[in-house]
């Protein structure tokens, strides 16, 4: 699946600044790769990796498939060139990613939907599924929420590390689904999002991709 030569691009898991390095595979064994030394792709320096930094990693594999992992910097070595030695975790715990800008994640938060214009009442509900793009959130009361409107998301983003974060993104309504047997949901289209911002959540749905692919669900 991911060969001797590939280039792989690294982020740092966890850092609110959107970073990303380029290296590329210099050798691998069946827990671990070596690399050479990572250029940070903004910078073009070379990246100085500590050990135990944790990152993401991103490769294409011969047939064009995009796949993510959790990665871990072991230590440094030298042999023929100065390498890093990062985990890695085997073909199983792969995620594979569509080529869309944004995943959606099926997947219940917490989000707390504020009108901007206050054309109804603060409401508290979950999500039915969420992206780096927007969201479709179920509705307590959908006869006040139309096309259009533009609200404040206050969204709860646990990770399986055990972090918590919070993001509030202003979101505009792109339309209101009625179902037979649930509750209406409302699809939302986050505006203005910055770049930390849709790190994170673009973090998440990679966390919460991890998870399913470890309970089997995916």
């Amino acid at each position: 699946m991911i060969n001797i030569g590939d280039v792989l691009l690294l982020e740092p898991s966890h850092s609110e600044k959107v970073e990303k390095y380029k290296c590329k595979i210099v050798e691998k064994s069946e827990s671990k790769i070596y690399i050479d030394y990572p250029i940070n792709m903004d910078t073009n320096k070379t990246v100085f990796l500590m050990d135990g930094t944790q990152l993401k990693g991103t490769f294409v594999s011969e047939d064009g498939s995009v796949y993510l992992f959790e990665t871990e910097v072991l230590r440094r070595v030298k042999q023929k060139i100065p390498m890093i030695v990062l985990s890695y975790p085997g073909e199983e715990q792969l995620v594979r990613i569509q080529r869309r800008q944004f995943v959606r994640v099926e997947t219940a938060v917490d989000v707390a939907m504020h009108p901007i214009h206050m054309e109804f009442s603060p409401m508290i509900s979950i999500t039915e599924d969420i992206s780096a793009g927007g969201a479709a959130i179920i509705c307590q009361n959908s006869s006040v929420i139309k096309p259009n409107m533009m609200i404040h998301n206050l969204f709860v983003l646990p990770m399986q590390n055990g972090e918590i974060h919070y993001l509030k993104l202003k979101s505009k309504i792109v339309r209101v689904l009625e179902k037979k047997d649930s509750k209406p949901v409302a699809s939302v289209q986050f505006v203005d999002t910055s770049p930390s911002d849709r790190q994170m959540l673009l973090r998440f749905c990679f966390d919460r991709q991890l998870a399913y692919k470890k309970k089997g669900l995916e």
